[in-house]
């Protein structure tokens, strides 16, 4: 391979303050990444805000997530999320998320996932991070983004909360809940493993119930916010009538709820296009219905304070899950290892020589 000959001037024009930094490549593993993140819970629901109003205002670009999926292991999968925060910023990339539900069942987390950031301006990889904690993080800001903004003016400042699922998913919503300074009044919790529910109670602390819900309808019918986060492949929710005094719900696992519970609610989603797809609930709908006028708008839409909802009809946020948001929180850890030195530079990872 020939060599690739680039002039401090040169690399100045591309952003970079020196040509080694045209090749740097390096590994944030995993304790790094938590650590950044659970030391930044509030900071994460800003960084998600602001991406989804890029996204809103054509600046962050999100293009169809593609789904790996297996003929003989029909409930896994594995998804590439490409995006790109923008000119402004820089940096392009993709998520790389694997979800096999039956790990479960071996004391395994469902997810696995990694990260790569590119620099915009060469295409080149900047570095390459563990990204499960990274999803969770960012699934767990938009839900309470999502909270925030749907349950103001409708949940009292004390909430009745109620999860549905208590996996890793359902822990990190909690804590971010928490952290962002939310106090419910009674945490309530039910999963088909009683073990993960009683789990997820002694995490609440005080508020906890003193025991788990005996049922999806315990849960549903005494919460003032539900969060579903479980891994339903399909539809097991399906009376409307549970939702009678309209609560906020936060369908964080996309599939638990049935059409007729989604076409008697108002919805909100943050995009369209990718949350009406694969099967999730809206996506049944549309198919029953035949059209998408349930979709009351978008979280940025809420955020902005462009939406109106019926205070008689539930509110359910069915986040399909963006890459910007990956990417967003992704640039944040990056930076922050950078400036901890907690960033595992791999030289010459790249097969190009340089010389200037």
């Amino acid at each position: 391979m020939a060599d690739v000959v680039v002039s401090q001037a040169d690399a100045a024009a591309l952003g970079v303050d020196a040509v080694a930094d045209l090749f740097a490549f390096g590994i944030i593993p995993g304790d790094v990444v938590s650590d950044i993140v659970t030391s930044s819970f509030a900071a994460l629901v800003e960084i998600v805000r602001d991406a989804y109003l890029a996204h809103a205002d054509g600046v962050a670009h999100n293009p169809p997530s593609t789904f790996l999926r297996f003929a003989d292991r029909p409930r896994d999968r594995i998804i590439a999320l490409p995006a790109d925060l923008g000119a402004g910023i820089g940096l392009a990339g993709i998520k790389w998320i694997a979800s096999w539900p039956e790990n479960v069942e071996y004391g395994l987390p469902r997810a696995s996932a990694l990260l790569v950031l590119n620099r915009r301006e060469t295409g080149y990889p900047l570095c390459l991070m563990e990204a499960s904690i990274i999803s969770a993080a960012r699934t767990a800001a938009s839900a309470v983004l999502g909270l925030r903004h749907l349950g103001e003016g409708r949940l009292p400042s004390r909430p009745k909360l109620g999860f549905v699922g208590c996996g890793v998913i359902a822990r990190n919503i909690l804590d971010m809940i928490v952290a962002c300074g939310f106090e419910p009044a009674t945490v309530c919790a039910y999963d088909l493993a009683p073990e993960d529910a009683r789990r997820m109670l002694e995490r609440a602390g005080p508020s906890a119930a003193p025991e788990p819900a005996g049922s999806v309808e315990e849960i549903v019918r005494g919460s003032d916010a539900i969060v579903f986060a479980t891994t339903a492949a399909r539809p097991y929710v399906m009376e409307p009538h549970w939702f009678e005094h309209a609560p906020v719900v936060l369908n964080i696992s996309l599939r638990d709820l049935a059409p007729e519970v989604i076409l008697a609610a108002d919805n909100v989603v943050d995009d369209v296009d990718h949350c009406l797809q694969a099967d999730t609930s809206p996506h049944l709908a549309e198919q029953q219905s035949g059209h998408r006028r349930f979709i009351t708008g978008t979280i940025a839409g809420a955020v902005r304070g462009e939406l109106s909802f019926n205070a008689e009809r539930p509110v359910v946020y069915s986040p399909f899950g963006m890459g910007i948001l990956d990417l967003a929180v992704g640039r944040f850890v990056d930076g922050e290892a950078r400036r901890s030195g907690r960033i595992i530079q791999i030289p010459n990872f790249f097969a190009e020589k340089t010389r200037w």
